[in-house]
């Protein structure tokens, strides 16, 4: 397949216009497809849904979008999308989020990635990922970015949706230019914790299930947290950030930090972390402490819970600094 990068014109053009960012973000870019239903269904089982709508989603796309909703500086993506009706649309959302897209591919004769998408009345979901264009994005990708780009960024964010070479390769740039590396270790996987990426980590923020899986451990109170963390440490993470969903967060830099919730009403969980792991970029971006920004994220999340889909519940940096600024 041939593929080019593109540039803010929805054209296929040769060239890379030069821009810089604070922010880097490299994933996945996907088109949600989502089912409300009163129930997720059990194996061999049809449910009857409510509703279904479309979205733009992906946890790269999302992370990017959640970062440039919050920050003052621009904010670029690193991602691949096909040549058809999905990857215009990917396109255009894009541009209306004013995220700088040099880097995104356009691979010809391939198809957007796709996220199914089933959510319950309780606001939880199961996911199942075409990955599409996605797995198109090389580490020779990376490579091609100048110097210049990876050395004026303060923040690089990535997850586990592209291929795992290209990612281990960008974090590799992302270190070597100094800046502030974070991994949301999501889709999980064992191998993940044995794979030397991880010494090019500053942050990883795992969920519970994901923290469970990589260091191997039942996690069921904060000393179970702390195992998980000094585990993943020895791993080469620098910090882990713990998400917990109802329980807020956790940081564990070598001593374990707790952090509470922000008060929500829940009615979609899908957004969830790719608004936690976003916020968390934008606050370290403009400078706050990692305790501060875990909060920000935690404020974050608790926001596009409260409403559905995955980009359309990123709140915005006004929406955000009103909740945090509250008691």
């Amino acid at each position: 397949m041939k593929s080019v990068w593109c540039v803010v014109k929805l054209q296929f053009e040769d060239g890379v216009r030069m821009s810089h960012s604070s922010i880097l973000v490299l994933g996945s870019v996907n088109v949600d497809l989502v089912a409300h239903g009163e129930r997720l269904p059990a194996p061999g089982e049809t449910v009857i849904g409510a509703e279904f709508f479309q979205a733009a989603g992906g946890k790269g796309a999302n992370q990017a979008v959640a970062a440039a909703r919050l920050s003052c500086d621009e904010v670029t993506l690193i991602a691949a999308v096909g040549d058809d009706a999905f990857g215009k649309q990917s396109l255009l959302g894009f541009q209306q989020e004013n995220l700088l897209m040099d880097y995104v591919k356009v691979v010809r004769g391939a198809a957007t990635g796709v996220a199914l998408i089933m959510v319950d009345q309780q606001g939880e979901n199961c996911i199942s990922v075409a990955s599409g264009a996605n797995s198109n994005l090389r580490p020779g990708d990376v490579a091609a970015i100048s110097d210049e780009v990876f050395q004026s960024a303060r923040v690089f964010l990535t997850c586990l949706e592209s291929p795992w070479a290209t990612v281990a390769a960008a974090l590799r740039r992302a270190r070597d230019a100094k800046m502030t590396t974070i991994l949301n270790p999501a889709p999980a996987s064992r191998e993940l914790a044995t794979h030397p990426m991880l010494r090019s980590v500053d942050i990883l923020t795992p969920n519970q299930g994901e923290a469970e899986l990589l260091a191997g451990c039942r996690i069921e109170g904060e000393r179970d947290l702390a195992v998980a963390g000094e585990t993943l440490r020895g791993a080469g993470v620098g910090r882990v950030v713990f998400t917990l969903g109802s329980r807020g967060a956790a940081i564990y830099d070598g001593t374990l930090t707790c952090l509470p919730a922000s008060a929500a009403d829940v009615v979609d969980t899908t957004a969830a972390g790719d608004a936690f792991n976003g916020a968390l970029a934008s606050g370290i971006a403009d400078g706050k402490e990692l305790a501060e920004a875990v909060r920000y994220a935690i404020v974050t999340a608790g926001l596009a819970v409260s409403k559905t889909g995955a980009q359309p519940s990123l709140p915005s940096r006004t929406q955000v600094e009103t909740r945090f600024a509250q008691p």
